[in-house]
C-alpha cells in the first residue's frame, strides 16, 4: 500500500467519436468490457495500488459514470430479497471502492488541459493519472511500481511500452538512457505521434503516470500543441530537458494491457479478458477455437 497523499485523476472528458452511434448518448468509458464498463477496471486499478481518492475529469453528458458509482438502493433491495447475493456484491463494489470526485472540464481542450482541471483538488501532493482508454490487466501491477519509482526519485513517473516500430506514429515516443542499477530509464526528451523515420524510440507511453504538483505551473504555460490542444507530453518534454527540475523517468511495462479506444482492439480486450475468466472461459475458449477454425 501507499502513502495515501497521492490521489488519482481520470479523465474522462472525450468525445467517444471513434464509437459512435453507441457513445451518442453513453459515455464511452461506460461502454462494457465483458461486464464492468471499462472505468471500473481504472478505477479499481487505483484502489488496488491504495489509491482512495479518485478525480474523475468529466465533460457534458456523463452524468451516467457518476450514477455508476453511487449507490442504488432499490435495486440492492430487490437482489437481497432475491438472495441474489453474487450480483448484491458486484454491484456494491462499484459503490465503494473509493471516494469518487467529480469535475467538468468544459471544453475539451485536450489531456494537458484536463490534467490541469484537477489542480484545486490535488493542490501540492503528488498524483496518478490514468488513461480509461488503456485497461492494465491485475494481474500485473504497474501502478504501485510507479509510484515507488516516483517516492524513490521525486521525478515525473510515466509507464513506456515497446509498440511495434511502424505502429509508434500512434503514440507518444520517449527518447531514454539507461539508469545504472535500475531497471527505469531516464527520459530525456519526448515526441508526441512521430512518423517512424523520426520516433526516438519505440518505446511508447501507455496511459499511466504519476506526478509531481509542479507539472500544473509548466501545464499552465504550455501552448496548444499537436490538434489545437494543450498537451501533457509537451508539458513533460519540458520536465525531462530541464537539468534543474526533478526530471522524468519510464517505467518500461512488459504485461498485459487492453486497448478499448479502439473499435477493433476494443473487441479484443472482451475477447481476452473473458477467455481468462474461471467463469467465462471454459465455455468461450472452445468455441472460439471452433469459431477461428471456420474462418
Amino acid at each position: 500500500m501507499v502513502d495515501h497523499k497521492i490521489k488519482a485523476v481520470i479523465p474522462a472528458a472525450g468525445l467517444g467519436t471513434r464509437f459512435l452511434p453507441a457513445t451518442k448518448a453513453m459515455p464511452k468509458e461506460m461502454l462494457p468490457v465483458v461486464d464492468k464498463p471499462a472505468i471500473q477496471y481504472v478505477v479499481e486499478e487505483a484502489a488496488d495500488a491504495g489509491i482512495d481518492d479518485i478525480l474523475v475529469i468529466i465533460g457534458r453528458n456523463k452524468n451516467a459514470i457518476s450514477n455508476h458509482f453511487d449507490s442504488v438502493p432499490e435495486l440492492e433491495v430487490k437482489l437481497m430479497e432475491k438472495g441474489d447475493t453474487g450480483r448484491l456484491e458486484r454491484v456494491m463494489k462499484s459503490s465503494d471502492l473509493a471516494d469518487i470526485h467529480f469535475v467538468r472540464q468544459g471544453e475539451p481542450k485536450g489531456l494537458g488541459h484536463a490534467v490541469l482541471r484537477a489542480r484545486t483538488h490535488v493542490g501540492d501532493s503528488s498524483f496518478a493519472v490514468l488513461l480509461g482508454d488503456d485497461l492494465i490487466d491485475e494481474r500485473d501491477p504497474l501502478l504501485t511500481e510507479m509510484i515507488a519509482e516516483h517516492e524513490r526519485s521525486g521525478a515525473a513517473v510515466i509507464a513506456l511500452m515497446e509498440v511495434d516500430p511502424a505502429n509508434i506514429h500512434m503514440y507518444g515516443a520517449a527518447a531514454v538512457e539507461s539508469i545504472e542499477g535500475s531497471d527505469a530509464v531516464r527520459v530525456t526528451g519526448l515526441v508526441e505521434k512521430p512518423a517512424q523515420e523520426d520516433a526516438p524510440s519505440n518505446l511508447a507511453i501507455i496511459g499511466r503516470y504519476v506526478l509531481p504538483a509542479s507539472v500544473f505551473e509548466i501545464l499552465e504555460r504550455t501552448e496548444p500543441g499537436k490538434g489545437g490542444e494543450i498537451q501533457l507530453t509537451d508539458a513533460l518534454e519540458e520536465m525531462a530537458t530541464d537539468p534543474d527540475g526533478p526530471g522524468v523517468v519510464g517505467v518500461v511495462f512488459g504485461g498485459r494491457r487492453y486497448d478499448t479506444g479502439d473499435r477493433v482492439d476494443y473487441i479484443k480486450a472482451i475477447v481476452q479478458l473473458a477467455s481468462d475468466r474461471d467463469d467465462l472461459g471454459p465455455e468461450l475458449r472452445p468455441w472460439l477455437k471452433e469459431f477461428a477454425e471456420r474462418l
